[in-house]
Order: structure tokens, then sequence, then C-alpha cells
């Protein structure tokens, strides 16, 4: 009996990625419209804090946006940095009168929500006067078509609409990373096109200022770690829409974290999150953990049934990620495809070991309970 719910749980976990390639292959959404002659002003909403690495790739990729300069806003909010980020933007934003710096003064620390990033979001957008607030980190790199796509996806209801990001790798860690957010985003992509309920993306989004204030905005949001999360419900709940467009011109870049300990910490705030999803998003992402102690368990019974299973769930999956990847523009080697499950099962172990240890969560050099 046993043994036969193990072959079951492998079955669903194949058939998950059948569906998956099948929907990409046949079923694919794709949204941008044609733009208008008018171009709407759009706001870019950048809060940084200890950036000044990273700060310089962002600032060059925006200064090479393929739109209006006079129809762009971009603000920026410094949240309290201990390093050279305020320097760099300030000197950047007196370049342009259609850039705009300020900073997080210690009284508005936790203003509208301990959460750092929200917080800062919150008091950024009351300078916001676009139609629409593009949304990115400022350990990215924009896309020159960034603006024109992401207007150009919105249609009747949509409130949100998502872009594709891409880990910038180098080594092997990194490289294991920039798959897993294909994965993560690919599902994603997948949901969203079934219109099931999803998650925003910090650093790649846009949202409408119309949704955007009649949900409230991040300055009603209950205190969270995963502020895109908890935006993308906030309008959901308000009656709108999200679509997820997956294409070269809507691929933001982000950087890597550059040791495994980091990595944890960041998949802890993740799992935070995760854990406040509605239960059939659990059960889906709960299948994934099982399925490594299963494949473990059909081995030790039988191992060449059970490599022979793990062998097709991998072909399977690399496919799938592969598509994804080829329909943002970028194309993922075949090697790391077929080792992506050994860091992947590696990694879901410790994250779920981390989240349940009694330590609190760091973020941005800010402690969270």
């Amino acid at each position: 009996m046993i043994v036969w719910i193990c072959y079951g749980i492998v079955g669903l976990i194949l058939a998950q990625f059948v569906i998956a390639v099948v929907r990409i292959e046949i079923f694919w959404k794709d949204h941008p419209r044609k733009l208008p002659k008018d171009l709407p002003l759009v706001s870019v909403l950048v809060a940084a804090r200890n950036e000044e690495k990273d700060l310089p790739d962002l600032l060059r990729s925006l200064e090479q946006l393929d739109y209006l300069k006079d129809q762009i806003q971009l603000l920026f909010v410094d949240d309290q940095s201990t390093d050279g980020t305020s320097v760099i933007l300030e000197d950047w934003c007196k370049v342009a009168s259609n850039r705009t710096f300020i900073t997080i003064s210690s009284s508005e620390t936790a203003l509208y929500n301990e959460n750092g990033k929200a917080n800062a979001l919150a008091i950024l957008e009351e300078r916001a006067t676009g139609d629409y607030y593009f949304f990115t980190d400022a350990d990215c790199d924009v896309n020159p078509d960034w603006i024109r796509e992401g207007v150009s996806c919105f249609g009747e209801n949509v409130g949100i609409v998502i872009g594709i990001t891409q880990v910038k790798a180098t080594g092997m860690l990194e490289k294991f990373q920039e798959i897993d957010w294909w994965l993560t985003l690919g599902f994603v992509k997948v949901a969203t096109d079934l219109n099931i309920p999803t998650t925003g993306l910090g650093n790649n989004m846009v949202i409408s200022k119309e949704a955007y204030q009649r949900s409230g905005g991040f300055k009603n949001l209950p205190f969270c770690l995963t502020e895109d999360l908890e935006i993308s419900r906030a309008i959901q709940h308000a009656g709108y829409s999200i679509v997820h467009q997956v294409s070269p011109g809507m691929l933001v870049k982000t950087k890597a974290e550059t040791s495994f300990m980091n990595l944890l910490h960041q998949r802890k705030r993740w799992l935070s999150g995760v854990m406040t999803l509605p239960f059939y998003w659990k059960l889906a992402l709960a299948l994934q953990v099982v399925y490594f102690i299963v494949i473990v368990a059909i081995m030790s019974i039988n191992v060449s049934v059970g490599l022979a299973l793990s062998l097709v769930k991998i072909v399977l999956q690399g496919i799938f990620l592969a598509r994804i990847a080829r329909k943002s523009g970028a194309i993922i080697k075949w090697i790391y495809l077929l080792l992506f499950d050994f860091y992947n099962f590696y990694t879901i172990l410790l994250t779920i070991l981390y989240y349940f240890w009694p330590s609190k969560t760091q973020w941005k050099s800010r402690i969270y309970p």
C-alpha cells in the first residue's frame, strides 16, 4: 500500500510538469497591446538600503529606458543606509528634473509598516504622479523596453503586471539560484495564466495607480516580510486581476546571494510568506518536498525503478525550465538542469530546518521576529 502511495506521489509530480509544458507550448498567454500615441506618465519607485555596490548597474539601465524622458518619473528613497548609497543617489538625481531622491528619517521608521521596504515604498508613493507604478530593486538592472512593455500589458480590470526576473549568475551556486527562480516563476506563470491567484514580484512588477489607491497600497498592509505578496493580495481583494508577462522586454536581472547562509536568510523570509498562502498552494509546494523523500524510498526498494523515475522527472523539469528561460530570451545549459535536483533537495531541506530554527529573520541589516 505504502509503495503505491509513493508511486502515486511521483506520478502527481510528473503529471504536474507534463501539464506545465503543455501550458507553455499550447496555451501560452502573451499580453502586450498597442501603446497609445500619447504615452502615459509612469513612476518608477525604488527603495534602497546599503546598495552602493549594485546601485550603479540599476542607474545605468534606467538611463537606457526606451521611453519619453518627460513621461518618466524616477523616485528613489534611501532607507537609512550606512554606506554610500545616499551619496550615489543624491548625485545621480541632481542631473535631471524627472529624478527625485528622499531619505527616511529616524522619525519615519515604521511609520506605516514594521517592514522597512514596505514602509519606505509607502512614503515614496506619496510623491508618485504617474498613471502606472513600476517597482524594482536597487540590486537589479532593467531592460530598455521595460516601461513600454509593462504599460502595454494592462487590459480591462488588470491591476498588476508581473515581469520575469533572472539571477545574474557566474559561479555554480549562483547558477542554481538562477534555475530556482526560473522554476518558481515558471509555476507562477502557469498559475496566473489559469487565473489562479498568485503573488506579485517586488523587483519587477507594475501596478496601476487606480488599483494601488483602491487597495490602500503599502500604507494599509499588515506587517509582513513579503510585501510583494501582500500588495498583490490586497489588489486582488479590491477586485483587480494579475497578469504575468514573460518576455525579453519584461526581463529584469537581479544579483545572486553570494553565500549559502545569505541564501538561507532569504529563503526563510520567503517561507514566512508561503505559510500565509491558501491551502492548495501549500499542498502543491509540500509535494515538491515529499517527492524527494518518496523517490529515496522507492530507490531503497528498487534502485533501477527509482533512478528511472527520477530521470524522467529531471528531463520533464528541464524541458519546462528551458522553455520558460527561452521565452524570456535566456538559455540554460543542460548540465545545470541535470544537476539541479541535487541542489534543490539540499536547499529545501536546510530551508525548512532553518525556518523552524528558533532564530529571527535577518533582512537588509535589520532583524525581524
